[in-house]
């Protein structure tokens, strides 16, 4: 038996190595660095790695990550808030809340169903919409009207462009609007909240069921910072600096929280979140959505449509984590009136709930009881979503606009009427960039600036900012070249007649536009019919 030739090893020569010469510098540590360019430097990273580094180093000092952080934010136009007593870990405080922040951009326009919100140059607030039920079959003919709706006080139901309105807010400027059907939210700067419109269900915070025609301080807030808000159709969420959620309003099919459905009328915070650090919340219309520092999504209250993602249709009255992510980080999530979207960290876009027009993405009119990936962006990267009643809205890193699900007003912006079982860019934004969105009653934070806004809802009433001299947007009937009283400064604002159809309006920071259906598929009997399946009261958040 002849044995198998044994392997010669080859060795790999080893390179010479010289010695060092004496007259050659030892090379540079990053430490040696002076610590203004090193600070520099680390601002060029993301928090959370500077607070990694932080945590591991022995010679990277605390102080050099504060600063690092700080002087991240501020090359991003924010200041972050000073550590609070009690917070021991001042690297940690300051990750959070730069996740915090970068995780809710200020939303400076929010369109409701009947009326928008805007933030001019000045911190102040401006309205316009209408708050009668124009056309509308009355059951009670002592509720025509949405009393606050538009937060200018008695008697004004009705203003066609953007007006001041005349609460000053505590001389505080505002920094985030949010608008719901018969409610509003606004944000200012030192982290109050204040509230108006329609308080039926305790929506509004202030302890009782009364209607506010004027904006009003939530005072269960004094002495705390919160830093986003989301109103939906008869509830609202905030999202206080410590990572924590409060909800209130109307409180079936568990949409607060809380474990019941119990109406709150103050804001309570919901205790299944203490111990963690909730960063961004988003109200629907019979439900809600978290995610969380380490990116996992929750998700609780009506799941009739499969919208919690949970595999099943039952409701969930405290938030439970959407374990269909585990492995996942979200960074985004848009609740819609039955659907919801999401975005991964790696840019992947996923879609759930309802689907009976195409509003999921996925080529079928199929509900999806738990979050699947929409294919259509594999290989793109999605930076901002937006779910609306029954059709949605996302910007991929080029800024190209892709719009899908239910088309019968224009609302998806392809020139047509036709539903949209994929997504499918909108060629009308060919050699624009568009950069921000905000959806009805709510707006999801996207990097982009503020200035830059794309809003869509159903039968919701539209209203532009134009920075141009001459309205160029082909709906808009009058050309307007004056500053409107109300203080918008050296904007020129331009107002597209409020109808109530399907709107998405979209801007690219230079001026806007306003996708709709063709003027005759314009309805003259006053509003268009709703969908079989909704009733008055049932809108997305």
């Amino acid at each position: 038996m002849s044995t198998p030739p044994r392997r010669r090893s080859r060795r790999l020569a080893s390179a010479p190595t010289a010695d060092p010469s004496p007259d050659t510098p030892p090379p540079a540590r990053l430490l040696d660095l002076p610590r203004e360019l090193l600070e520099r430097a680390l601002s060029r990273c993301d928090p959370a790695d500077i607070a990694r580094v932080a945590a591991v180093s022995l010679l990277f000092h605390a102080s050099l990550a504060e600063q690092g952080i700080r002087l991240w934010a501020q090359e991003r136009g924010f200041e972050l808030p000073a550590q609070p007593e009690g917070e021991g870990c001042a690297v940690r405080w300051l990750c959070c809340s730069a996740l915090l922040r970068e995780s809710n951009a200020p939303a400076r326009l929010s369109a409701g169903e009947r009326h928008s919100v805007f933030i001019d140059g000045e911190g102040r607030l401006s309205s316009c919409g209408s708050a009668a039920r124009e056309g509308e079959e009355e059951e009670d003919d002592d509720d025509e009207e949405f009393p606050g709706l538009l937060g200018h006080g008695e008697g004004v139901t009705q203003l066609n462009t953007p007006t001041r309105l005349p609460s000053m807010l505590g001389d505080e400027r505002a920094v985030s609007v949010s608008a719901g059907v018969y409610h509003s939210l606004a944000l200012t700067a030192d982290g109050s909240v204040w509230s108006w419109g329609g308080g039926f269900f305790g929506q509004l915070g202030h302890g009782d069921m009364q209607d506010q025609l004027l904006p009003k301080k939530i005072e269960t807030f004094a002495g705390r910072r919160v830093v986003a808000v989301s109103a939906g159709g008869h509830h609202s969420l905030a999202l206080t600096a410590d990572g924590a959620v409060c909800s209130w309003g109307d409180g079936a099919y568990g949409r607060l929280g809380h474990g019941d459905e119990q109406d709150q009328l103050l804001p309570k915070k919901i205790e299944t979140f203490t111990g963690r650090r909730v960063v961004t919340v988003s109200a629907g219309a019979r439900h809600s959505l978290a995610t969380t520092a380490d990116g996992a999504a929750w998700s609780w209250g009506s799941g009739g449509f499969g919208q919690l993602g949970h595999g099943d249709q039952q409701s969930q009255p405290l938030p439970k984590k959407v374990e269909a992510f585990a492995g996942r980080r979200v960074v985004a999530v848009s609740a819609g009136y039955s659907h919801n979207l999401a975005i991964t960290a790696d840019g992947a876009m996923w879609s759930w709930g309802s689907g009976g027009v195409g509003q999921l993405g996925h080529g079928d009119m199929q509900g999806q009881p738990l979050p699947k990936k929409i294919e259509t962006f594999a290989g793109r990267r999605v930076v901002a979503v937006s779910a609306g009643d029954r059709h949605s809205i996302a910007i991929t890193a080029d800024g190209a606009v892709w719009s899908w699900g239910y088309g019968a007003s224009g609302q998806l912006g392809h020139g047509d009427q036709q539903n949209q079982l994929l997504p499918k860019q909108v060629e009308a934004f060919a050699g624009q960039r568009v950069v921000a969105l905000c959806r009805l009653r709510n707006t999801i934070a996207s990097p982009s600036p503020p200035t830059a806004v794309f809003m869509l809802g159903v039968w919701a009433n539209a209203a532009a900012l134009a920075t141009e001299r001459t309205c160029r947007t082909s709906c808009c009937p009058r050309r307007s070249s004056d500053s409107r009283r109300g203080g918008w400064g050296s904007e020129r604002v331009c107002s597209c007649e409020l109808r109530r159809y399907s709107y998405s309006v979209l801007s690219t920071g230079k001026r806007p536009f306003l996708m709709r259906a063709p003027r005759a598929a314009h309805y003259s009997g006053g509003a268009p019919p709703r969908p079989p399946h909704h009733t008055a009261n049932e809108h997305i958040a």
